[in-house]
Formats: structure tokens, C-alpha cells, sequence
């Protein structure tokens, strides 16, 4: 106990450190919100990587996906890396640097408004981004928090309140800088602890060899595969049509989530956005490759303590099971571990929800005059605001991680990603185009939460994402299009000519 006490002691005092620190860089809104657009490739890969991991995913997805397709689980943290870190660094980093800085805009909502010449939908972004960053922020602290009543016994109440204030203590301080600083450190932790915590599970299971012979003799109890063996160890698992919704909703999702697009708002120059890419990628494949592999061996830790008073399975008790066993100094790294992958994600969206309130809905509309200062006040009064109400969320959430995160995934994404990728690349969306896809995305899974026509919210978040991408070129096709010069001059910051260096082009 005493170990695991000095690791977070550690912990703590590192983070409000860097907090104090940065105060410096949090002297008005463009240092706040995007560390003065100069945020190197380190800082902004390990912020984008450690902001797509959290609890969630560590607790509750590893958990419910690795039980439910075994070994083939490890394709969502692959997914994730190649989908969710490569590609979207690579088709959206660039261009998002460039365009939301031609058009001054600090966040998405933000975009959207000057992108698309209208105020109405920038301020129906801020709302949808608010409404459903909360229940993200729920699943966040729910799995923690569980881990942590594992490890110390701590009710599940102070938990949720100690992390969520400990948090905005150090974004309140510092910003976005501050979360940049610390993300780093955190995903320095997230990439060791991840290694270790396999290492020792499988070491106590015989070694990965036995490990796998054991899962392989398991029957299948998927309808798709009932009865048969070694499906769990198979290279597309029990239910591969289920296995690649997941895929594309965890992966695929990020582009369309205001929190981890804005990374790429703060980039400093060309060389971050190569470099970027590159660690991005394979923090990815480390530490989401490894959760989805550790959560992989779940069923080899089937027991009563992943069952609740009725017999169900509780998914999010599978890897607190799995690591109930490691000796302290372990246990210690775990916490460490999913602490850092979550109050990471945690300031990224109370910061991104605190400037997306007061940039976007408050600023203009309900305030008329807000100087810089002014601004600054007023987001960090929201930041505590959203923390509070996310914790009143968080003290009484639904059942499953998996389903916060869904819900949330899927209105997010479902509304954002198309209208926000294809106006980075096409000059044809229509504004008609881009509240057609808000509907669809917000409609498709609000429909869903009440009358279920799609069993699994992951799937439903996975379909509003894809009738996004088919309703917006669609509906663009058919309805009037923007002013040519006003596109021309939104357009013109991607054909400017710039000078670069002999070692980028040999050209005279």
C-alpha cells in the first residue's frame, strides 16, 4: 500500500508542478487554448496519443472487446494506429494547421462558423460538443475510478472528485501547455507501464505460450461461432462483422472528435507534423495494440468476480480482475499508468468543452464585449463548470463504459467528421450539407439510446459516421452553393507559395 501511496504522491506533485510552470504560457486566449500555435512534434504527438487512450479504453474497451473476441481484439489497437493516429495525421494534419489558422479559428465549432459562413452552425457545433462531451468525460472518471477502488479501497464517490479536481487545478493554471507537459510525462509512463503489466499477466498465467493454449481449448459461446475451440486465438476471433464496426468507430471516430482534431490547431511548423506522424503512430501501436492484447487473455480470469448479483457480466470488471493479482510495486505502475491515460484525455476535454463554451456560445452572443482577458476568465470559470457537472454525471453513469463512450463517440463523429474533412479538401459542401449531418449523426444515435434498432451503440456510432461520409457530398450536390470568391479566399491559404529549404526541393 505504501508503494503504491508514493507513486501517486509523485504523481500529483509532478502534475500541479507543471501546471504552476506553464502559467507563464497562459497569458491570453491563443497561449490558453492552443499554446500559441507552437507546440512541438513530441508535446504533440504524445497529447493526441495520450488523449485518444484513456480509462476507457485501458478499463472498459480492453475489457469488453478482448472477452468478447479474444486474441483478435489486438486489430482495434492496430486500427487505432493506423487509422486513428497515421491517416488521420496524414490527411488531416496538414491542412487542418493550415486552414484554421488562415481562418483564425481556435476551435471546431469555430471552424465550422467561418469555414461555412454561418453562426447558427457554429453555435449548433458548440452545443452538440458540449452536450456529448459530457458523458465521454463520465466514462473517463467510471473507469478509473474503479481501478482505483481495487487498489485502495477508496469509494467510487472520492474517486470521481479527487481526479476531476486535480485536473482542473492544472489546466485552470496552465492551459493548454500545461496539458501538452504533462501528456508527455504521462505517455512516457502509459508506454512503459503498458509493457509490464503484460509481461507480468501472462507470467502469471505460465507465459504467453501456455496462455494461449489455455484460451485456445475455450468454446466459443458467440452465435456466429457457438461451440467452436480456439476461436479466441484465432486471427479474425468469433465475430469478425461486430469485430470490424468496433475497428472503425474507435479508429475512424477521432477524426470527427473536437478534442483530438484541435491537436493539430496548435502544431508548430512542417518538421512537427513529419515527426508527429511518425510518434503518434507508434505510441498507437504500443500502448492501444498492448490494452486490446491484455484484454485479449479475459476469459482466462472468469470467475465470480466479473459477475454482478444477477449473473451478468460486468465487462468493466474483467481487467481489474486480471491485475488483482500483481504485487504492489506492479499495481502501483497500473495505477500510475491509468491514471495518466486518463486525466490526459480528461484535461483535453474540459479544456476543449471550456473554450468551445466561451469562444463559441458565450462570447458574442451572451457577453457582447469580451477583451482577452475577460475571454481567459471566463473559460476557466467553464472549465470548472464542466468538470462539475461531468462529475455529477460520473457519480451515477450507466452500466457499461463501453456504452458512455458510444453514445458519445458516435454524436460526435457522426456529426463532425464528414462536414469537417471534406471542407478541408472540397470547395463544393454546402451549409444545408453540414446540418444534414449534424442531424444525421445526433439523430442516429439519439434514436438509438431509445428505441435500439441497432443492438450495440459502437455499431450505431459506426453507421452515423458512415452516413455522414454519404449524406454530405449527397446533399451538397443538389443544394446552393457558397459565394465562389468568399470559397477563393478561405481556399487561397493552401495554394499560397511558400520558400522552403535545399534539403526539401533541389528546384533553382
Amino acid at each position: 500500500m505504501i508503494t503504491k501511496i508514493i507513486f501517486l504522491l509523485i504523481f500529483f506533485g509532478t502534475m500541479i508542478g507543471v501546471g504552476i510552470y506553464s502559467r507563464k504560457h497562459a497569458t491570453n486566449v491563443n497561449d490558453f487554448v492552443l499554446g500559441g500555435r507552437s507546440v512541438g512534434p513530441w508535446l504533440t504527438a504524445f497529447a493526441y496519443g495520450t488523449s485518444y487512450f484513456s480509462a476507457v479504453v485501458f478499463v472498459g474497451y480492453a475489457g469488453q472487446f478482448g472477452y468478447k473476441y479474444g486474441i483478435s481484439a489486438t486489430w482495434i489497437g492496430i486500427g487505432n494506429a493506423i487509422i486513428g493516429s497515421l491517416l488521420a495525421w496524414v490527411i488531416l494534419g496538414r491542412r487542418t494547421r493550415v486552414m484554421t489558422k488562415h481562418l483564425s479559428a481556435a476551435t471546431m465549432p469555430d471552424y465550422f462558423g467561418k469555414r461555412y459562413d454561418s453562426k447558427a452552425l457554429r453555435i449548433a457545433a458548440a452545443a452538440i460538443s458540449f452536450i456529448f462531451l459530457i458523458p465521454y468525460t463520465a466514462s473517463v472518471y467510471n473507469g478509473l475510478s474503479r481501478l482505483f477502488g481495487m487498489a485502495f479501497n477508496i469509494p467510487y464517490a472520492v474517486c470521481v472528485i479527487a481526479m476531476a479536481a486535480l485536473t482542473g487545478v492544472y489546466v485552470v493554471l496552465g492551459g493548454y501547455m500545461a496539458t501538452a507537459i504533462n501528456d508527455f510525462i504521462q505517455g512516457i509512463v502509459m508506454l512503459f507501464g503498458i509493457v509490464a503489466v503484460i509481461w507480468a499477466v501472462l507470467d502469471g498465467q505460465g507465459g504467453f505460450y501456455q496462455a494461449m493454449i489455455t484460451l485456445s481449448e475455450l468454446e466459443s459461446d458467440v452465435p456466429l461461432t457457438m461451440g467452436q475451440k480456439g476461436v479466441f486465438t484465432s486471427f479474425f476471433g468469433p465475430d469478425l462483422p461486430n469485430l470490424l464496426g468496433v475497428v472503425v468507430l474507435t479508429s475512424l471516430g477521432t477524426w470527427g472528435l473536437p478534442q483530438m482534431v484541435q491537436k493539430f490547431y496548435a502544431i508548430k511548423d512542417e518538421k512537427s507534423i513529419k515527426y508527429g506522424t511518425i510518434i503518434s503512430t507508434f505510441f498507437a501501436i504500443i500502448v492501444a495494440g498492448g490494452c486490446y492484447f491484455l484484454g485479449g487473455f479475459g476469459r482466462l480470469f472468469d470467475g465470480p468476480a466479473i459477475y454482478d448479483a444477477n449473473g451478468k457480466i460486468v465487462y468493466d470488471a474483467i481487467v481489474p480482475t486480471m491485475l488483482s493479482g500483481l504485487p504492489d510495486i506492479l499495481m502501483g505502475i497500473v495505477v500510475v499508468l491509468v491514471l495518466s491515460a486518463s486525466m490526459s484525455t480528461l484535461s483535453s476535454l474540459v479544456l476543449t468543452s471550456s473554450s468551445t463554451l466561451t469562444l463559441d456560445l458565450i462570447k458574442g452572443n451572451l457577453v457582447k464585449d469580451m477583451d482577452d482577458k475577460k475571454q481567459l476568465l471566463w473559460m476557466r470559470v467553464m472549465l470548472v463548470f464542466f468538470i462539475v457537472i461531468s462529475v455529477v454525471i460520473a457519480l451515477d453513469p450507466p452500466a457499461f463504459i463501453a456504452q458512455l463512450m458510444g453514445i458519445s463517440w458516435g454524436a460526435l463523429a457522426g456529426a463532425f467528421l464528414a462536414p469537417f474533412m471534406y471542407g478541408l479538401y472540397w470547395k463544393g459542401v454546402t451549409k444545408a450539407a453540414v446540418w444534414a449531418s449534424f442531424a444525421c449523426g445526433v439523430g442516429i444515435t439519439v434514436a438509438n439510446m431509445f428505441f435500439k434498432f441497432i443492438a450495440s451503440p459502437i455499431n450505431a456510432g459506426a453507421i452515423a459516421m458512415i452516413a455522414g461520409l454519404i449524406v454530405v457530398p449527397v446533399v451538397s450536390l443538389v443544394t446552393p452553393k457558397m459565394d465562389k470568391k468568399q470559397l477563393d479566399d478561405i481556399f487561397y491559404c493552401l495554394e499560397e507559395k511558400v520558400l522552403v529549404s535545399k534539403k526539401k526541393s533541389i528546384e533553382e
